[in-house]
């Protein structure tokens, strides 16, 4: 093509792209399960909760699924709400580098599904598998290219930035645009892009990952019906990635050949703990102290060095939901109670006295030496006794992280834990079965028929 620019060149390597690798489809099986899961773990939470209530009161027309909610709604706000329950509890997988790429492309990829569904009356499962593997690949790019892994140099929330351009392309597939169009939608998407950091650890965080997949939905929906962008909007001086990425990204990245996809190198890591990732380090530090220590009553003081990262240095977080993302926070409840779970967050276990005490005597050095992304970080944790003894521990992998990967097993103990008590073991069974039954294109209606609450 004669006005072949960057933009162009991104937009053609992942439309042409068929994702149909067996491993690649199973590994995109897993994500859709464990998506989904955490998407009914979180429904229930207040920020989501808001939202849907919004959506009833619009009384907006749709096809489109609201997980946990018992309604449906448009697309776009479909995409919105169940992009927030996905994400609000933090435990999705992990990207390296950091990136939230399920939260950001599932949904838009769900609400088009059931709209082609209800209209062909055909299973659109594989067809989910294969958008959910390309908006992964564009938003691994996009982080790839931008040289920004260290947490303590990061001004916007990555999958605020990059979110609403993987949920383009992958609405783009789901809806068979062209080249011109999928192009299109990303240069709309780009301009829908932003998420400030200081609202880690609010409502709001949830809500960035929300916004970047409706915003990669309408987006493709405008392209579809011929909206325009400009023709390069992700070059160039006032570009997309000069303007999130500075003068220093590095532009063939996008563009590389396309070997291993990325869903499956690096791939995921798989979150055991509902909480920002570089924490797991810092909780597996304590689960091992924990069981060291053989209890927690004569702990006198914690010494916890970790990397640079001021937005997780929290010694005495606001709510339960702010203790996510805290060093400190983690650390004390895995040293207190021996797990790490959704109820740790609560602001009932937060604010009891015994948590309140355990925060008072840890005491955190952050170590310019240690690395902050979050593939190659550690946290070591030095716990004095009242008697003299120390106990000290060292995390540089979490269970689940790329060091340490888990099997399909353990993956669906955790649906387990996240579906039972919403829908029961039967239809969690159920569900697990429509994806992994060996059915190669299978219903997303049925599917989400199964996490009806």
């Amino acid at each position: 093509m004669a006005d072949e620019n960057l933009t162009t060149k991104f937009a053609s390597l992942l439309h042409v792209w068929r994702p149909e690798d067996p491993a690649l489809m199973e590994r995109c099986r897993w994500l859709l399960a464990d998506g989904l899961a955490c998407a009914v773990g979180g429904a229930g939470e207040i920020g989501p909760s808001i939202m849907s209530e919004i959506a009833r009161e619009r009384k907006s027309r749709g096809q489109a699924t609201v997980i946990g909610g018992n309604f449906k709604t448009s697309d776009v706000a479909a995409a919105r709400i169940n992009g927030m329950s996905m994400h609000v509890l933090d435990f999705e997988p992990m990207w390296k580098p950091a990136n939230h790429a399920l939260s950001t492309t599932l949904p838009a990829i769900l609400a088009v599904a059931e709209q082609l569904e209800t209209r062909d009356k055909q299973p659109q499962g594989n067809r989910v598998l294969q958008a959910l593997a390309k908006g992964v690949e564009t938003q691994g790019r996009l982080r790839n290219s931008s040289g920004q892994f260290e947490p303590a140099g990061l001004k916007f929330h990555p999958p605020g930035v990059v979110g609403p351009i993987g949920a383009a392309v992958a609405a783009a597939h789901m809806m068979g645009l062209d080249l011109k169009q999928t192009t299109s939608a990303i240069g709309i998407a780009a301009s829908r892009a932003g998420g400030i950091m200081v609202n880690v650890g609010s409502m709001t965080k949830a809500l960035h990952c929300g916004d970047a997949t409706a915003h990669g939905l309408e987006a493709a929906l405008l392209a579809g019906r011929g909206f325009t962008s400009d023709p390069d909007a992700l070059d160039g001086p006032r570009g997309f990635c000069r303007a999130y990425f500075g003068d220093g990204y590095r532009e063939h990245l996008l563009i590389e050949p396309l070997n291993v996809p990325r869903a499956l190198d690096p791939g995921p890591a798989w979150k055991l703990f509902p909480t920002q990732y570089g924490t797991h380090y810092a909780i597996t530090a304590g689960l091992d102290c924990h069981t060291a220590m053989k209890g927690c009553g004569n702990i006198e003081q914690v010494e916890a060095t970790v990397p640079v990262m001021p937005y997780v240095d929290r010694p005495k977080p606001k709510t339960g939901l702010d203790g996510k993302f805290s060093f400190q926070y983690g650390i004390a409840a895995a040293l207190l109670d021996g797990e790490v779970t959704v109820a740790t967050y609560s602001d009932r276990r937060r604010f009891s006295q015994d948590m309140e005490a355990m925060l008072g005597r840890i005491h955190l050095k952050q170590d310019p030496s240690i690395p902050g992304s979050v593939d190659a970080m550690w946290v070591d944790l030095r716990v004095t006794l009242a008697n003299g003894t120390v106990i000290a521990k060292r995390c540089d992998a979490p269970i689940g992280s790329w060091g340490r990967p888990v099997g399909r097993k353990r993956l669906d103990e955790k649906i387990h834990s996240l579906l039972d008590i919403a829908v029961g073991s039967k239809q969690t069974e159920r569900f697990l079965d429509i994806i992994y039954g060996g059915n190669e294109n299978f219903s997303v209606r049925e599917l989400l028929t199964q996490l009806a609450v």
